[in-house]
């Protein structure tokens, strides 16, 4: 997911719905969703059921769901009733939950399935709007746990489930969905289904449908994966032109990171609020991401990342979203490495790393902020771009060949499920032969960025010496400091310090006068310094 920072300011009140009754994630475990919903042009209210199969991890008697129910004026889904085996359920359905009183009690391991039909308003979750010509529109746009505003379900990224989607719809409408579609089917003169159906385990935030009036192309085909391009039929040129690099993009990490895990790649102009939402197989990207100028590249390879890292290999809690932001910024960065050169990654880190310092000088939160309960508030520069800069470090830590191997490494111990950031830890410590917790807790665990003050001479006898502090008074960092300086003839020679002390001294074996001195020459490490040279 891309955002804007505008963004952050806008976000609806209603996503302050928390998660609640976390207990029950490891009661039950939902296998298969299939919705059916019903559009109209004439009124917002869809008309809904579900089929949910679920086993059950512990005995229970009551089933709890999230759906958002209907208040006055702010609208919400009434439940018209709930079903097991044909036979009605009780239940009772307020605030952000229905409760469905078992018909008899569960037993561990068993499985069963519950139909609910439903209808309403859906006051979030599912955009219904007109795009910027006009034209009616429906996206589902159901990050971080905005599904249960008209989807029921267990709306947590750790409870993955197959899913599939039934339309009806105008028949003005073209429906694209997560996973392959199935059927398209005329039910009358004005109306027809539409089904798609995910056959791999995916989390409710990035299960959804759109429907609107598209204009559609196969962009191509990577590795026996269908890309097509959906933009609205006025951008039709300009879109098929733009969204064909996802097929670039798709093949890089293929190659990079593994399989990708579902059956096609389709990318879609839409009304989300983000400027890229990664919803498994089918990216919803912003209006006006359509310019016919290829302008957004690194936004389509921000978004594929994602397919591998936060849809496949799922953060297990909200608090470790640094494993799919962070990853899926990074992911961008090694695309445009890979592509354009090590310079022009390097240029986008260097502003990445500003975009962190000045969020450090806001909020001194560190990137796992268990404090956190609006999930909206994770989306910040701690998850994307200093998450990013972590693997970064990583990287050079390790080396090229263990970081590489313990990505792919990752990937294949996670695909489709979830992990949380010790498995992570496991994994590269296993690929690196490396004690990582030293590394892992001061950069995502500790608040901030090294801040460090270095002053430094010369002398023909003494060579170069620095005198390093640093200025952090809560927190004093280990980490490696590459130091540059220029001699005369313009040739540069390279020193790494290992900083480990609030105040060191540290003497260089340097033959030439420096004609300049730089810190972080190659663009390696996270932080802020002054530099200043003293006079002999």
């Amino acid at each position: 997911m891309r955002i804007f920072l505008l963004l952050l300011v806008l976000l609806c009140p209603l996503l302050l719905l928390a998660q609640a009754s976390i207990p029950r994630l490891s009661q039950i475990d939902v296998q298969h969703y299939t919705f059916q919903l019903e559009l109209s042009d004439a009124h917002d209210t869809i008309q809904g059921s579900a089929l949910i199969d679920i086993r059950f991890l512990q005995a229970l008697d009551t089933l709890v769901l999230d759906l958002v129910a209907a208040e006055a004026g702010q609208g919400g889904m009434q439940v018209l009733e709930v079903k097991e085996g044909g036979e009605p359920l009780n239940y009772r359905h307020e605030g952000a939950q229905l409760h469905i009183a078992l018909g008899s009690p569960t037993a561990a391991g068993s499985a069963r399935q519950f139909a609910i039909q439903y209808k309403g308003v859906p006051a979030d979750g599912l955009i219904i709007a007109q795009n910027k010509y006009g034209d009616r529109t429906f996206f589902g746009d159901n990050w971080p746990n905005r599904a249960h505003h008209y989807l029921p379900c267990v709306d947590h990224p750790s409870d993955k489930a197959t899913v599939a989607f039934m339309i009806i719809a105008p028949d003005h409408y073209q429906v694209v969905g997560s996973g392959l579609q199935l059927e398209e089917l005329n039910l009358d003169h004005e109306t027809k289904l539409t089904f798609w159906r995910m056959d791999t385990p995916i989390p409710t935030k990035v299960a959804v449908f759109g429907a609107a009036q598209f204009a559609v192309s196969r962009a191509g085909e990577v590795a026996g994966i269908p890309v097509s391009s959906w933009v609205y039929p006025e951008n039709r040129t300009e879109g098929y032109q733009d969204y064909a690099q996802a097929t670039e993009v798709l093949q890089f990490f293929i190659d990079s990171i593994g399989p990708y895990s579902y059956p096609k790649l389709a990318n879609v102009q839409s009304k989300t609020r983000y400027g890229g939402m990664e919803n498994a197989s089918n990216i919803f990207y912003f209006e006006n991401s359509v310019t016919g100028g290829q302008d957004h590249e690194d936004l389509i390879a921000h978004e594929v990342a994602h397919q591998w890292f936060g849809n496949s290999v799922t953060e297990g809690n909200w608090h470790h979203i640094w494993l799919s932001e962070g990853f899926a910024t990074y992911g961008a960065n090694l695309y445009i490495e890979h592509k354009y050169g090590r310079d022009a990654m390097a240029k986008r880190l260097l502003t990445e790393r500003q975009q962190v310092l000045q969020f450090a000088r806001q909020s001194n939160r560190p990137i796992i902020d268990t404090l956190i309960t609006n999930w909206n508030r994770l989306l910040n520069a701690n998850a994307y771009q200093k998450g990013n800069w972590v693997l970064h470090m990583l990287r050079h830590k390790v080396g090229e060949r263990a970081f590489w191997s313990g990505l792919r490494a990752y990937y294949k111990a996670y695909q489709n499920g979830n992990a949380l950031t010790r498995d992570f830890q496991e994994v590269m410590e296993i690929a690196s032969g490396q004690d990582l917790s030293g590394f892992f807790y001061q950069w995502l665990y500790q608040p901030g960025v090294p801040e460090i003050g270095v002053s430094w001479s010369w002398s023909k006898k003494e060579g170069l010496q620095l005198d390093i502090g640093q200025l952090r008074s809560d927190a004093t960092y280990t980490f490696p400091l590459d130091i540059a300086a220029e001699a005369p003839d313009g040739t540069r020679e390279t020193w790494t310090v290992n900083i480990d002390q609030e105040q060191q001294t540290v003497t260089l074996p340097c033959d030439f006068e420096p004609q300049r001195l730089w810190l972080d020459p190659d663009t390696w490490l996270l932080f802020s310094a002054e530099l200043k040279q003293m006079k002999n």
